[in-house]
């Protein structure tokens, strides 16, 4: 991080003794860092729930949108000057000084050098006029192109190898973040050319832009809400509403329709053992563990969800009885057949087993709680079986009423 931060300080640095920023400059800094405090000001709110979603994660800074369009407009010096009050605004407003602040320095660093890579490629790719001018034609768009996606990668590349020096316990993959959030950031480097072309030939046109990219931020908060919504944040598989609602919908689906549909319930044997020896932190690594198994083994149509401590839940459309079993002996196979690695110098956790009970409708439930009822009532077989064992549901238990919604 340090050597990260002393580079950006050596890049700024000699660009401003080689090249001095003309006074033009200091009025286009001007407008931009306005548009950029007002922006993260009217999105504080949606920006301090962004943060939390992605922790551990690289964060889709939307005022890349300001800071590319310095990138257009803007002298490295000048734009240094707008990037690091862009992120002094945001560690008060948004991080309210919670966060280390070396953390912000870092990142604002990754931003200056990859402003500063962009500028170099459309110097190098497009030389012919100053500022905008230099994007005209097809080498422009081309020159445009490049430097965005060193704008991205320079920062990206940055920040994840950060990321997993610093948290080494965590997947790499985990590092890597969202696809949706690096598309944002492609977003942002195009409405920033656009916001560029705006301020610099049509100025009274960019409060325009300014709202629309407003209400762009604003939709972009609605799929990570969502996601939120219907995810178990340990297994990242669908939490039990989430699950429970889409059982219910499907159900209905294939009673209309005539089609059949199963539904697994899989108990994870003797999880206690596993807190009490190992302790809970392992513990959660088991759960993932499973969770990912469990995903690797059905189908990519059938819907995995948590629904307890230690209990999972499998919903299988299109699937009569007999293969909803053939499924869960696959489960039970591949669960047993875990090892589930810990630090280095501890052996891994093996001899996971779990309980299995699937059942299937109409025959075993023509509601989800019957269903339910007589799946459960398959899986209690299984354990007293002695467990690791699959248990189908033998009969419609007597008729209860579907809990409302």
């Amino acid at each position: 991080m340090v050597a990260v931060v002393a580079a950006a300080v050596l890049v700024v640095a000699a660009t401003a003794w080689t090249t001095p920023a003309p006074a033009w400059s200091w009025g286009w800094l001007g407008v931009l860092a306005a548009a950029s405090a007002l922006h993260l000001e009217a999105s504080q709110g949606i920006e301090r729930t962004r943060v939390v979603a992605v922790e551990g994660r690289p964060y889709a800074h939307l005022q890349s949108i300001w800071f590319f369009a310095g990138v257009l407009l803007l002298p490295l010096p000048a734009l240094a000057l707008l990037i690091g009050s862009g992120f002094a605004h945001e560690w008060f407003r948004v991080f309210r000084g919670k966060v280390p602040p070396h953390r912000k320095v870092f990142s604002a660093a990754t931003v200056v050098l990859g402003s500063w890579t962009a500028q170099l490629a459309i110097t190098a790719l497009h030389p012919g006029g100053s500022g905008l001018a230099r994007l005209d034609g097809p080498g422009g768009a081309a020159a445009l192109l490049t430097a965005g996606l060193l704008y991205w990668l320079v920062n990206y590349a940055l920040v994840v190898g950060a990321i997993i020096l610093s948290h080494p316990e965590q997947p790499a993959r985990k590092a890597l973040g969202s696809p949706s959030d690096q598309l944002a950031i492609a977003a942002a480097c195009g409405m920033g050319w656009l916001m560029a072309l705006a301020m610099h030939h049509q100025p009274w046109a960019a409060p325009i832009g300014l709202v629309t990219i407003l209400a762009l931020h604003l939709g972009l908060l609605y799929p990570q809400y969502r996601r939120a919504a219907q995810t178990d944040p340990l297994t990242e598989l669908v939490n039990t509403r989430w699950w429970h609602d889409r059982a219910r919908d499907h159900l209905r689906r294939a009673l209309a329709e005539h089609t059949p549909l199963a539904v697994l319930l899989i108990d994870l044997d003797h999880f206690k053992e596993v807190n009490d020896t190992h302790g809970h932190l392992v513990g959660d690594t088991v759960l993932r563990a499973v969770a990912d198994t469990l995903r690797r083994t059905v189908r990519g149509t059938d819907l995995v969800g948590r629904v307890g401590g230690e209990e999972f839940a499998v919903l299988l459309p299109d699937t009569t009885l007999t293969a909803a079993a053939a499924t869960a002996e696959r489960v039970r196979t591949a669960v047993a057949a875990l090892a589930v690695p810990l630090d280095q110098g501890a052996e891994a956790v093996t001899g996971l087993t779990v309980s299995i009970g699937a059942g299937a409708a109409p025959d075993n439930g023509t509601t989800l709680d019957q269903l339910r009822q007589t799946t459960d009532l398959a899986l209690y077989e299984a354990k007293e079986a002695g467990r690791n064992a699959v248990r189908l549901a033998s009969a419609v238990v007597e008729p209860i009423v579907e809990t409302p919604r």
